[in-house]
C-alpha cells in the first residue's frame, strides 16, 4: 500500500495573529504548501489534511458580519493581508489536488480544516500579549463593542479534529476528499477581548474603556493606521512589534461565528475537551507566564 500521512501546515493561527504577518514575504509563505504537494506526488502519499483558517472566509475588510454561518453560507469573501491570502491560495491548491495521481499509481485525497481563533497552552500570540499588557499595568483597552462575537476553539479540540479528519479521509475519501470544514468547539461566543479575559482576569488583568466602546470606529481606524506605520518604521531599528493594524482592527470589530455539524456528519467530530476544562487549562498556563521571563521572537 502507498504511504498514508496526515500533514499540518506550519502557519500560525489564533486570536489576532494577523498583526504579525504584514512583514513576512508572501511568496515565502506560499512556497511551503507547493513543496508539500510536490512531496506527496513524488513519495506516493495518499492522504493530506491541510490546516487552513477561518480567515480564508473572513471577516472581510468591509466589516461584514458572519453570524452562525456554515461552510455554504453566502458571504463576500475577500481575504486581505499575506496570512489570509496565502491561506486562501494554499487551501485552493490542496483541495484542487484531491484526486491527483501520485507515485506508484496511487491517488491523493485531500481536505482542509478551518479553525476559528485558536487558544490554549503555548499560544505565542497570547504569551506576547501577556507580556505587552504587563508593561501597560495589566490593562487592556476595549476595542470591540460588547455585541461583537467571535468563534474560538481550544487547541486540543483542533488536534482531535485533525485526527478524525485523517481517519475519515481514509475511510470515506469520496465524501471527505476535496471538502473544507470549519474547526470549532463549545467555547462561548464573545469578542476577542471579553473571551481572553476569562484567562487574563484570573491573573489580575482588567479591561479599560467607557461604555460599549472607548472610541468611535474612525478614531480606532486612525490609531490602527498610525500603529501600523510606526511598526513599519521602528521594527527594523528597535524590534518594535504592534498588536494593532487596520486588518487586525477589522478582525476584532467584525462578528465571525460558525454553527455547523458538517464535520460531525462526515467523520464523527465532536469536541473531546469541554469548555470548562479548556478554560481551566488555559488559565493555569497563563498564571505560569507570570513566573517566567518573556520569550523573544
Amino acid at each position: 500500500m502507498g504511504r498514508r500521512v496526515c500533514v499540518r501546515d506550519s502557519g500560525r493561527e489564533g486570536g489576532t495573529v494577523s498583526s504579525f504577518w504584514p512583514f513576512i514575504s508572501a511568496p515565502a509563505i506560499r512556497a511551503g504548501t507547493q513543496n508539500v504537494l510536490q512531496a506527496c506526488k513524488d513519495l506516493g502519499v495518499r492522504y493530506l489534511v491541510y490546516t487552513s483558517s477561518m480567515e480564508v472566509v473572513g471577516p472581510n475588510m468591509n466589516g461584514d458580519h458572519f453570524i452562525r454561518g456554515d461552510e455554504d453560507t453566502p458571504y463576500n469573501i475577500c481575504p486581505e493581508g499575506p496570512y489570509a491570502c496565502s491561506k486562501a491560495e494554499a487551501e485552493q491548491l490542496v483541495l484542487r489536488a484531491n484526486g491527483m495521481k501520485v507515485a506508484g499509481g496511487m491517488t491523493l485525497h485531500t481536505c482542509a480544516l478551518r479553525p476559528t481563533g485558536i487558544y490554549g497552552e503555548g499560544n505565542p500570540v497570547m504569551e506576547n500579549m501577556y507580556h505587552q499588557l504587563v508593561k501597560f499595568g495589566r490593562r487592556r483597552l476595549r476595542l470591540a463593542r460588547k455585541e461583537v462575537e467571535h468563534g474560538r476553539v481550544y487547541v486540543g479540540n483542533v488536534a482531535w479534529m485533525h485526527l478524525l479528519a485523517a481517519r475519515g479521509l481514509q475511510a470515506r475519501p469520496g465524501l471527505v476528499g476535496g471538502e473544507a470544514y470549519f474547526c470549532y468547539d463549545d467555547s462561548p461566543y464573545l469578542s476577542y477581548e471579553e473571551f481572553d479575559m476569562h484567562f487574563l482576569g484570573d491573573s489580575g488583568f482588567r479591561m479599560v474603556g467607557m461604555g460599549q466602546a472607548p472610541l468611535p470606529f474612525f478614531a480606532l481606524y486612525l490609531l490602527a493606521l498610525l500603529s501600523q506605520w510606526a511598526c513599519r518604521i521602528l521594527r527594523p531599528l528597535l524590534g518594535f512589534q504592534n498588536f494593532l493594524n487596520v486588518y487586525t482592527l477589522r478582525m476584532i470589530t467584525s462578528t465571525f461565528t460558525v454553527s455547523t455539524d458538517k464535520a460531525g456528519r462526515h467523520f464523527g467530530y465532536s469536541p473531546i475537551v469541554s469548555w470548562a476544562e479548556s478554560r481551566d487549562r488555559t488559565r493555569a498556563w497563563v498564571r505560569q507566564l507570570g513566573a517566567a521571563p518573556p520569550q523573544r521572537e
